[in-house]
């Protein structure tokens, strides 16, 4: 047996892999010969907001490559572990890659460690990922992603957000990434209040890519007719959960009932 796969020398799964089979990894091919961005399905619009006591994280469901609409019910948000999630905007496959390598580089740690890591060691361990992703970011197959976690330490949600350099930048009380992200943000920078309850961050985060999806192509609203929903997850002490699709209908239908009677949704009050 390889003396590798006796002793690693390292808590990180990724620098095990680069050592006995860096093929395996992202970022791995050559330097490609013609741009491809137009060609390959790419992620849009991911938006995450703390409440009292967490953090959400949402994801509207389409993939465009070019001004073609290449899927319209893809998953852009992934638990990592029991305590935290990431969401994937820019090349969807590289990046699809890159939340199932790092969901093992977590697990990988636990393992050897015998405990998590800081929700600080996970934002990095995130950031040496983003950052060997960059010469084909450099080549146009960007992925950025966002990450979210409950740090029991401070009883809260931190949220991290990055560039493709690595980051990380720690974001407070709410963040976007992807092509409808500048239009979420404003949504969010209306709606948001800090250590509001979980329903109320939800509602946000939604009408958040409800106004991405109104001003941007390439991110989706939601689908009645399909019933094709924001992906929407939440972690708390309890840990990381899903949403259903029951439950996000609920959230969605509110939003849709308030945009029939003003199509442009709540504003801030000024006082």
């Amino acid at each position: 047996m390889n003396h590798l796969f006796l002793d690693t020398g390292s808590t990180s799964f990724t620098e095990f892999v680069r050592s006995y089979a860096p093929g395996l990894l992202p970022g791995r091919f050559e330097s490609l010969a013609t741009p491809v961005t137009d060609q390959i399905p790419h992620a849009t619009t991911i938006v995450a907001a703390t409440f009292a006591g967490g953090v959400v994280m949402a994801g509207d469901r389409r993939a465009t490559a070019g001004n073609y609409i290449s899927q319209k019910d893809m998953e852009k948000v992934f638990r990592t572990d029991d305590y935290s999630c990431m969401g994937i905007a820019g090349t969807a496959s590289t990046g699809i890659e890159m939340a199932r390598v790092y969901q093992v580089e977590l697990e990988h740690y636990e393992k050897r460690e015998g405990r998590e890591l800081s929700v600080e060691g996970k934002a990095n361990r995130l950031a040496n990922m983003v950052r060997g992703n960059l010469p084909m970011a450099m080549q146009g197959m960007v992925v950025v992603p966002l990450f979210a976690a409950y740090d029991d330490n401070r009883d809260a949600g931190r949220i991290f957000s990055y560039d493709v350099g690595g980051g990380p930048y720690e974001q407070s009380g709410y963040a976007s990434i992807g092509s409808g992200s500048l239009f979420a943000r404003g949504a969010l920078k209306k709606l948001y209040r800090e250590n509001a309850p979980l329903e109320d961050i939800v509602l946000s985060c939604v009408h958040a890519l409800y106004d991405a999806a109104d001003d941007d192509s390439a991110t989706g609203g939601p689908d009645v007719s399909r019933k094709i929903w924001p992906l929407i997850s939440v972690i708390t002490d309890e840990g990381y959960r899903r949403l259903s699709d029951e439950e996000v209908e609920g959230y969605v239908r509110q939003v849709l009932d308030l945009r029939m009677a003003d199509p442009d949704g709540p504003t801030a009050p000024l006082r």
